[in-house]
C-alpha cells in the first residue's frame, strides 16, 4: 500500500497493479544507511493485478480530492517513483509503520475512553486488541475466504507463492461459518429427500 502510485490505478478497468512497495531501511548499524526505497514483491505471485470494489475506488475518490482541496502534493521520489496515493500532511509517503503507529494511537485513544465510559457506566469495557496492518491483511484474508470457494482466486489476490499458505488461512474460518454451511447443506439435502 506505501508504495502506491496513482499510476498504479487504473479507474477506467476497475484493477490495482501490485508490483512494488516503498520499503523503510533503518540502518541501525550505521544512520548513513537510513533511507526509504522500492522493492518489489518477494515472489513472482506477489505481482498482481487486484479487482476494486466500488468503495475502494469511491475511497480513492475521496482521497485525490481531500489532498486536491487541502494542497497535499507529492514531495517525494522515491527511486524514480513519484505521485504516491498515501501521504501524510506534508506530502511524504506513509511506510507501514506509520501506519501502525497511527492505528495504535487509534487503538489507545479508543481504549482509554472506553475505559472511562465503561466506569462511568459501571459496566465492563470493551477493550480492542492492539493490531498491526498485517493483522488487517489476515482478517481481509479470512473474511475472502468465508465468501469465496475458489482457492486459486483467494491464492492470486493474496499474492501467495504457495497455495499451502492460503490453505492455512482458509482452514482457520469461524467455527460459526462451519456451522452455518452445514446448517446450509442440510436444508438442501431436506429438498432434495422430499
Amino acid at each position: 500500500m506505501s508504495g502506491l502510485t496513482w499510476k498504479d490505478i487504473d479507474v477506467e478497468n476497475g484493477v490495482i497493479t501490485v508490483d512494488h512497495a516503498a520499503v523503510y531501511f533503518a540502518g541501525k548499524m550505521n544512520k548513513s544507511q537510513k533511507r526509504i526505497y522500492i522493492s518489489t514483491p518477494k515472489t513472482d505471485a506477489g505481482i498482481r493485478k487486484i479487482p476494486m470494489v466500488k468503495e475502494v475506488r469511491q475511497a480513492l475518490k475521496e482521497i485525490k480530492q481531500y489532498q486536491h482541496d487541502n494542497g497535499i502534493f507529492c514531495t517525494t521520489e522515491i527511486d524514480g517513483y513519484t505521485d504516491f496515493v498515501f501521504l501524510n500532511r506534508f506530502g511524504r509517503v506513509f511506510l507501514q509503520q506509520d501506519l501502525d503507529r497511527a492505528l495504535e494511537r487509534i487503538i489507545d485513544a479508543y481504549n482509554d475512553a472506553e475505559l472511562h465510559e465503561a466506569k462511568m457506566k459501571n459496566r465492563e469495557p470493551l477493550i480492542l486488541p492492539h493490531f498491526t496492518c498485517h493483522s488487517l491483511r489476515h482478517t481481509f484474508c479470512a473474511r475472502f475466504c468465508e465468501n469465496e470457494s475458489n482457492l486459486k482466486v483467494i491464492q492470486s489476490v493474496m499474492g501467495h507463492v504457495d497455495i499451502a499458505t492460503t490453505m492455512n488461512i482458509y482452514a482457520e474460518v469461524s467455527e460459526a461459518k462451519k456451522k452455518a454451511s452445514m446448517e446450509a447443506l442440510a436444508e438442501k439435502m431436506v429438498l432434495f429427500s422430499q
